[in-house]
């Protein structure tokens, strides 16, 4: 993950892959589409998501006729191309929404191929008793809708379908309309894969121009059986109230707690390394630091040997009016903040450079000292920016944090050797992962152990959702035979 890569690279690998589709066509990014990439139409993209939504239906009963083994076998191709189309996915996702990093988004892909769960996941249950059997069997839904995220676009297509796949459903996508090109070659790739492996030609299908309408075409078609959303709180409400079972994967504002007991050199290296990562994109990051005062010093000097740029109080107040802008809701006319755009993902040397200050790639991180009323700690700003908040002791600590967190009960953090302390925090904040002494990432299997996903379901309790977690119990009952104890 040292590698920086320069726009320059980006668009040559970009270019790369229109010239594998088709070398006569042009060699940037502005010749690659929603549903064609250097003039080869993408396999499952429809201008309509009525015939999206029909050519999931066929998969659906393509998957179902295929025996576990065969169904294997696709998630196996899925897997192996998209470790093959790591970089490629990983840049045209940099260069269509300009948010993280290549070498990141190269990693993300990588570990989604090797540690997103496939059949194995889907296990049956058998109970006897004096009155026979009963056996337990997790069944498919039919075809599933997701709507997928622009921070992490393909990795979430590709991560979502191995699951669904092998869960035994069809799938249509309405991806997020800023990350609509790289989403639908995430579904080609899937689609390529089941191909090669004799399956269906296509198994997950999308559509050209995702809006709310084909949203609202998703939630309402008889043929789509469960909802699943991966993105901000809006788009999850809207699933939640769809009126079908729906799985909602929604925002989180995930707080680092740094006590006296800690490996403090250790905690500012994970914290920064668990930050930056794809310039702070996922939602399970680092977003803001309660230290305890005795070691607050000690660990900012970590954190900037490890590539974090310290700025003054002045200077975070004059960055908040930038990445952070007002809106006002036309409904109810009152303003609040919203992340600048310009600003999501962005590297932060990028972001230094909005306020005069120039810095070179190895810096990764700004990190700045604020009261616990600062907007860069009770706005989930998905960037490279890290307030540092210090508290007299735990009691502090775990109170601000449990308040900044928001009840998202998403994901939390801390670095600590006390136990009665860890386990009073994990107690508090009740999110769906709790990360002790690693960087964030190691909360979905990256460097740490457990499978991953980029559907965490906190609002609809799923968890770290897998292909049991797109699956219905099913069960089947034999009185008084098949027990022969």
């Amino acid at each position: 993950m040292a590698i920086n890569w320069t726009e320059a690279q980006i668009e040559e690998v970009v270019a790369s892959v229109i010239r594998s589709l088709k070398p006569e066509r042009a060699e940037s990014c502005d010749s690659w589409s929603a549903e064609s990439y250097g003039g080869r139409r993408l396999i499952g993209v429809f201008a309509d998501m009525n015939e999206a939504i029909e050519a999931a239906s066929r998969g659906y009963k393509a998957v179902r006729a295929m025996t576990l083994e065969e169904r294997e076998k696709v998630i196996a191709n899925i897997r192996t191309l998209c470790r093959e189309e790591a970089p490629k996915m990983a840049a045209l996702g940099v260069a269509e929404t300009k948010m993280g990093r290549v070498d990141h988004k190269t990693a993300k892909h990588i570990l989604v191929a090797d540690k997103t769960p496939g059949t194995a996941d889907i296990r049956s249950e058998a109970k006897t008793g004096d009155f026979g059997l009963t056996l337990t069997e997790m069944a498919p839904f039919g075809v599933v809708g997701s709507i997928t995220p622009s921070t992490n676009p393909s990795e979430t297509v590709i991560c979502n379908s191995i699951g669904m796949i092998a869960a035994g459903n069809g799938v249509v996508f309405n991806p997020h309309p800023n990350a609509i090109a790289t989403s639908n070659y995430a579904v080609d790739l899937v689609n390529r894969a089941s191909a090669m492996a004799g399956g269906p030609e296509v198994l997950v299908a999308s559509v050209v121009k995702p809006t709310l309408e084909t949203a609202d075409v998703m939630y309402k078609h008889p043929n789509i059986r469960l909802l699943v959303c991966t993105g901000g709180p809006g788009v999850v409400k809207s699933v939640l109230s769809s009126g079908k079972k729906a799985i909602g994967a929604g925002a989180g504002n995930p707080p680092v707690i740094v006590d006296d007991t800690a490996d403090v050199k250790k905690a500012g290296k994970d914290i920064i390394d668990g930050c930056s990562f794809d310039n702070n994109l996922p939602c399970i990051a680092e977003k803001e630091v309660f230290a305890f005062d005795s070691i607050a010093d000690e660990l900012i000097g970590a954190m900037e040997e490890n590539g974090a740029y310290r700025i003054s109080r002045a200077l975070a107040d004059k960055l908040a009016e930038i990445v952070l802008v007002d809106k006002k809701n036309p409904k109810t006319g009152v303003t609040s903040k919203i992340v600048n755009r310009d600003c999501v993902g962005r590297d932060a040397r990028v972001i230094l450079e909005k306020v005069g200050i120039h810095v070179g790639d190895n810096v990764r991180c700004i990190i700045c000292e604020t009261d616990f009323e600062h907007p860069f700690v009770q706005h989930e700003l998905m960037m490279p920016i890290l307030p540092i908040v210090r508290v007299k002791n735990i009691d502090e600590a775990i109170e601000l944090a449990v308040k900044a967190e928001h009840g998202c009960r998403h994901t939390a953090h801390m670095h600590s050797k006390n136990i009665d302390n860890l386990t009073r925090f994990a107690r508090a904040v009740e999110t769906t992962i709790f990360v002790k002494n690693a960087p964030s990432y190691a909360g979905i299997g990256f460097g740490g152990e457990g499978h991953t996903t980029f559907t965490i379901a906190g609002p609809t309790g799923e968890g770290l959702t897998s292909a049991k977690s797109f699956t219905r119990q099913r069960r089947c009952v034999m009185s008084e035979s098949f027990r022969i104890i």
